[in-house]
C-alpha cells in the first residue's frame, strides 16, 4: 500500500483545489456567456423577421414583387454581418421574392407537406440557424381568424458568435491554468519552507533511533518548526547521556557480576569438596551402621538367646523376673538398631519392595500373636476384625505391612493403660488386579492434644520428651511407618483425644494372587453345627462371630453373664442343645475362680467347651483344661486356631489327594540343594524326574531322550539357561517340549525378556507348590492321564505334618524352620539337608564373595549372589535372603559395587548370624 507523505499532502491540499475551483469557475462563466450570445442571437433575429413579416404583408397580398424585395434587400443590407439571405415564401411553399441567389434557398424552404409555422421557429443548420415566421392578413369582421399568405425564411450565420464563444472559452480556461501556476508556485515554496525541514528531521530521528545519538537537526526553521527541531536535539542529547549513564552502569554491573561469578565459582568448588567430603561421610555412616549392625545385633542375639535357654531352667521368683527384665531390655535395644537401620536405607532410597504372594489373614493374626503377650501383661483387650470379602491370597511386601502394624499396634498397648485395642481390615478395589487395603489401630489409651500431633510423624521425636523416658524408644517408628506406606503406594493418618485414645490407620496397595497359596481350611465339617459364644467384648465378639457364621455354623451369642445363665437354664430338659460352647472370657487374678465355675456349669449341659483369655501363661491354660475346658486359646482368636480346637483332630487336616502323572520331567540347576528341592517338590506331582546340574549335560539328555517338561535355571556354569535352550530347540528330541524358566531373582520386565528368548513360562525361587502344579497342569495334556485306562491314579498316604520345634521368635528371624519346613513341602528331612547343605557352602561362598569385593569383579560378585540367592531360596534363612535379593537387585541394574559396601557389610553380618545360630537350631532339631 502506498504510504502518502507530506509533500503529496501539500500538493492535494493546495494545487488540486486550486485547479478544481478554477476550472470549475472557468467553465461556469464560459458556459454563461455562451448562452448569453444565444439568446442575443435569438432576439436579434426575431427583430429583423418579425417586422418584415409585416412590412411585407401588403406587397404580397398585392403581388408586387418590386416593392417587396426592396424592402428584404434593404434589411438584408443593413444587417448584412449577421443575414446571409432572406426569402418570401408563398402560401403553396414557392419562392416569391430573395436577398440573395446563393443556392440556399432550398433549405430556407419549408419540407413538402409541412405546414407554415404559426409563429417565429428557428431551425439549426450546420453553421447557421433558418429562422420562420408566417406573414398574415388579419379579416376586419373577426380579428381571431388570420388568414397566412405566406411566410419569410431569414438565414442568420452564427460563426461570429462561434468566434466569440470559442475566444471566451480560452480566455477563461487560460486565467485557470494561470491560476493553477500561481499556486504551484506557493506550493514548491510551502513545500521548501516546511516539507523538507521536516524530512529532515525524520532522518535525523531515524539515525536517533539506529543508536547514532550524536546526529542533530541544523538551520533557522520558522515559527513552530524551529520549536521542533530545539525539542528533537534536547531529546537527542538527553537520550546520549541516559545512554552514557547506562553504559557506565552496566560496566560496573558487568564488574559485579565477574566478582560474583568469581566468588560463585570458588563456593562450587568448596561445595564439591564439601559434597565428596558429605559422600565420604556418608559412605563411612553407612559403613559404621553394617558395622554397628553387625557388633550390636550379634552380642544381643546370644543375650536373648542364653536369657531364654535360662529361662527354660528351674529359678525362683526374683531371679525369673531379672532374666525377664534382661530379656525385655535387649529386645528394645535390638528395635532400636532394627529403627535406625530401616531409617537409613529409607533416607538412602535403598528400600526395596516385594511383591510376593502371602496370605493377609496370616500374616495379621501372626503378627498379633507375639504382641498378645504385651497386651495380656496390661489386661487389654486386644482383637482384630478382618472383612472376610477381602481375598486372603494377595501380592505385595508382607514383611513391610507386619511392620508397620507392629509398629502401630505396639505404639496403641505401650500408651493404653486399660481398656482395649482394636484392628479393623477393610478394603477397596481399584481395578481388577489390585485393591487397597486399609488398616485401621484404635485404642483407650492417653491419646494426643494438638501440639503433640503436629510433631507425631518427625524423625527422633516423640510426642512429649517425657514420653521417651516414660516408654522408651527412638521416634523413628512412626517416621518408617509413612515411608513404608507411601512406598507401598498408600498413605498414613490418625486421629486423637487428649484423655480419650488415638486411632491409627494405614493403607496399601497390592494385587489378587489368581492362585491360592495353600488349600482352605475344610470348613463344610463345620457347617450347620451349632455354637454358644459368649464373648464381653464387643469387637472381639464382632470379629469371631462373623468368622464363625462364614462357616455356616448356627450361633448363638451372648454378652453378659447373666444372659448366659438364663440361656443354660431355661431348657433343663434338653442338656445338650449346643455342639460346642466358645467362651470369651477378660482374665484378672480374681476371677479365676468365676472362671472354673463357669466351665464347669457350661460343661454341665455342652460337652466340649472352649476357652479364650487374655493370658498365655501354660499353666494357667492346664488349670482351665483341667476345670472340664477341651482347649485354652489366647486372645485374640486366630483363626487356624479356632478351626483346628473346634474339630479337635489337627492331625486330619491333610493337604488335599494329588493325582501323579506318569510323566518325566527334567530339572536343571547348577545348585545341589535346589535340585534337591525341585526332585522332592516334582516327585510329588509326577512319577519320574531326571536331574541335570548343568545346561550341556541338559542338552545331552535332551538328544538322547524325549521329555514332557523341562525346568530350565538361567545363570549356570559351562552353559547358561538362554543358551541350552537355545541349543535344545536346535538340535535335540525336545524341540517342542515346554521349557520353564526357573531363577531366584528377576527385575521387572525380565519375564517378558525370557518369553522373547523362547522360554514358554516363567517361575521365581523360592518355588511355589502351587504355581508348580500349576505349569505342569497347564502344558502337559491332563484331561489325556486322566481318561487313559491305564493310569490309575495311586492314592497317596495322609501325610503327617512334622512338629515344629520351639524356637526362639529372635532365633526364628535369623534361621526359620517353620519356612524352610514350608519350603521343602513339609519333609523334614529334606528342609534339614538343605540347610545342612547351606551351612557347609557358607564359608566358601563368603570367602569367593571377598575375594571379588576385593577385585571390584561385579560379573563373578553377580555369579556368586545369584548362586547364594538360589541356595537361600530354598531354606529357612529370611535375613540372608532378603540381603541377597535386595543385592542381586542392585547388581543387576549395573549399580556400582563401591556403592553397594553397606549391603555387602549386611551380607557378611547374616553369613555369621546364621552361622552362629545353625549349630544352636541343628542340635534342636536333633
Amino acid at each position: 500500500m502506498y504510504k502518502i507523505n507530506l509533500k503529496d499532502w501539500v500538493i492535494l491540499l493546495t494545487i488540486i483545489p486550486t485547479a478544481f475551483i478554477g476550472f470549475g469557475l472557468a467553465g461556469y462563466f464560459s458556459y454563461i456567456r455562451s448562452v448569453e450570445l444565444d439568446q442575443s442571437l435569438n432576439l436579434r433575429a426575431q427583430s429583423i423577421i418579425e417586422p418584415l413579416a409585416i412590412t411585407s404583408k401588403g406587397a404580397l397580398v398585392s403581388n408586387n414583387r418590386a416593392q417587396l424585395r426592396a424592402i428584404i434587400s434593404e434589411a438584408h443590407r443593413s444587417q448584412s454581418n449577421l443575414v446571409k439571405s432572406i426569402t418570401v415564401f408563398s402560401l403553396d411553399n414557392q419562392m416569391f421574392v430573395t436577398s440573395a441567389y446563393n443556392g440556399s434557398s432550398h433549405l430556407l424552404r419549408l419540407k413538402p407537406g409541412a405546414q407554415i409555422p404559426a409563429y417565429t421557429q428557428g431551425e439549426h443548420v450546420n453553421n447557421a440557424i433558418i429562422f420562420r415566421t408566417p406573414v398574415i392578413e388579419e379579416n376586419i369582421g373577426n380579428k381571431d381568424v388570420a388568414t397566412p399568405l405566406g411566410y419569410i425564411a431569414v438565414y442568420i450565420d452564427k460563426s461570429a458568435i462561434k468566434l466569440k464563444q470559442q475566444s471566451q472559452y480560452i480566455i477563461a480556461f487560460s486565467i485557470a491554468i494561470f491560476s493553477i501556476f500561481l499556486s504551484s508556485i506557493f506550493a514548491l515554496k510551502l513545500m521548501k519552507k516546511v516539507t523538507k525541514p521536516i524530512n529532515s528531521m525524520v532522518h535525523a530521528i531515524d539515525r536517533i533511533r539506529e543508536g547514532k545519538l550524536e546526529s542533530r537537526v541544523s538551520g533557522q526553521l520558522v515559527s513552530e518548526l524551529n520549536f521542533l527541531k530545539n525539542g528533537i536535539n534536547a531529546m537527542a542529547q538527553s537520550l546520549g547521556n541516559h545512554q552514557n549513564e547506562m553504559q557506565s552502569n552496566i560496566d560496573q554491573a558487568t564488574l559485579d557480576l565477574r566478582e560474583s561469578l568469581e566468588q560463585y565459582e570458588i563456593q562450587n568448588v568448596e561445595l564439591s569438596i564439601a559434597k565428596k567430603k558429605a559422600q565420604e561421610t556418608n559412605r563411612i555412616k553407612s559403613e559404621f551402621l553394617a558395622n554397628m549392625s553387625h557388633e550390636l545385633r550379634t552380642p544381643l542375639n546370644g543375650v536373648i538367646g542364653f536369657t531364654r535357654q535360662v529361662l527354660k531352667t528351674p529359678l525362683n521368683d526374683s531371679q525369673r523376673d531379672y532374666l525377664q527384665t534382661i530379656d525385655r531390655s535387649a529386645h528394645n535395644l535390638l528395635s532400636i538398631i532394627n529403627d535406625i537401620l530401616d531409617f537409613s536405607k529409607l533416607e538412602a532410597g535403598k528400600m526395596v519392595i516385594e511383591s510376593i504372594p502371602f496370605s493377609l489373614r496370616d500374616s495379621l493374626e501372626e503378627n498379633l500373636t507375639l504382641l498378645a503377650p504385651s497386651a495380656h501383661k496390661k489386661d487389654i483387650e486386644l482383637s482384630i476384625n478382618i472383612d472376610h470379602a477381602i481375598p486372603d491370597s494377595l501380592l505385595g511386601d508382607a514383611m513391610r505391612v507386619k511392620q508397620i502394624m507392629n509398629n502401630l499396634v505396639s505404639n496403641a498397648i505401650k500408651f493404653t493403660e486399660y481398656g482395649s485395642v482394636t484392628i479393623d481390615v477393610t478394603y477397596k478395589i481399584i481395578n481388577a488386579k489390585r485393591a487397597a487395603i486399609k488398616i485401621t489401630v484404635a485404642d483407650t489409651g492417653i491419646g494426643m492434644d494438638n501440639e503433640q500431633q503436629q510433631t507425631i510423624f518427625k524423625a527422633f521425636a516423640q510426642a512429649d520428651q517425657s514420653i521417651t523416658r516414660l516408654y522408651g524408644g527412638t521416634g523413628l517408628g512412626l517416621v518408617i511407618s509413612q515411608r513404608l506406606a507411601y512406598e507401598m503406594k498408600g498413605d498414613i493418618g490418625f486421629s486423637s483425644v487428649e484423655g480419650q485414645g488415638s486411632t491409627f490407620w494405614f493403607d496399601f496397595e497390592c494385587g489378587f494372587n489368581t492362585l491360592a497359596l495353600a488349600s482352605e481350611h475344610e470348613h463344610s465339617r463345620l457347617a450347620n453345627k451349632s455354637i454358644l459364644y459368649y464373648e464381653p467384648h464387643s469387637h472381639s465378639r464382632a470379629a469371631t462371630n462373623q468368622t464363625l457364621l462364614n462357616w455356616q455354623m448356627q450361633v448363638t451369642t451372648v454378652e453378659s453373664i447373666e444372659l448366659l445363665n438364663q440361656l443354660l437354664d431355661q431348657d433343663s430338659s434338653d442338656p445338650v442343645k449346643f455342639d460346642f460352647a466358645l467362651i470369651g472370657h477378660d482374665h484378672t487374678s480374681t476371677a479365676l475362680s468365676s472362671l472354673k465355675k463357669l466351665i464347669v456349669q457350661v460343661k454341665a449341659k455342652i460337652p466340649e467347651v472352649h476357652i479364650a483369655i487374655n493370658s498365655n501363661s501354660p499353666s494357667l491354660h492346664d488349670a482351665l483344661i483341667a476345670s472340664g475346658a477341651l482347649s485354652c486359646l489366647s486372645k485374640p482368636i486366630i483363626t487356624k486356631e479356632l478351626h483346628t480346637v473346634l474339630l479337635a483332630e489337627p492331625e486330619s487336616l491333610s493337604a488335599p489327594t494329588k493325582q501323579i502323572l506318569p510323566i518325566k520331567v527334567l530339572a536343571v540347576d547348577d545348585n545341589e540343594a535346589n535340585l534337591k528341592l525341585i526332585n522332592a517338590l516334582l516327585l510329588e506331582q509326577v512319577t519320574d524326574v531326571v536331574l541335570a546340574e548343568n545346561g550341556m549335560k541338559a542338552l545331552t539328555l535332551c538328544q538322547s531322550e524325549v521329555f514332557s517338561l523341562i525346568f530350565m535355571d538361567i545363570q549356570m556354569p559351562i552353559m547358561d539357561g538362554i543358551t541350552t535352550l537355545k541349543a535344545i530347540r536346535n538340535n535335540s528330541y525336545n524341540e517342542q517340549t515346554p521349557i520353564i524358566a526357573v531363577t531366584a531373582h528377576a527385575l521387572s520386565g525380565e519375564k517378558e525378556k525370557m518369553q522373547e528368548q523362547g522360554f514358554n513360562a516363567y517361575m521365581t525361587k523360592p518355588i511355589d507348590e502351587t504355581m508348580l502344579s500349576h505349569i505342569i497342569y497347564e502344558y502337559c495334556d491332563v484331561s489325556y492321564f486322566l481318561k487313559s485306562k491305564h493310569y490309575a491314579i495311586p492314592e497317596p498316604a495322609a501325610k503327617k505334618l512334622p512338629a515344629i520345634p520351639a524356637i526362639s521368635s529372635d532365633t526364628s528371624a535369623i534361621i526359620d524352620w517353620s519356612l524352610a519346613l514350608t519350603r521343602a513341602n513339609n519333609n523334614q528331612d529334606l528342609a534339614k539337608e538343605m540347610l545342612t547343605g547351606l551351612i557347609a557352602e557358607l564359608p566358601a561362598n563368603q570367602t569367593n564373595i571377598t575375594s571379588a569385593l576385593e577385585a571390584q569383579d561385579s560379573v563373578e560378585l553377580k555369579r556368586l549372589i545369584h548362586k547364594l540367592n538360589g541356595a537361600c531360596s530354598c531354606t529357612g534363612v529370611p535375613g540372608l535372603s532378603a540381603i541377597c535379593h535386595e543385592l542381586e537387585t542392585q547388581l543387576k541394574k549395573e549399580v556400582e559395587v563401591s556403592d553397594l559396601e553397606p549391603e555387602f557389610f549386611e551380607i557378611f553380618e547374616q553369613i555369621a548370624l546364621v552361622l552362629t545360630q545353625a549349630p544352636k537350631i541343628l542340635s534342636q532339631l536333633t
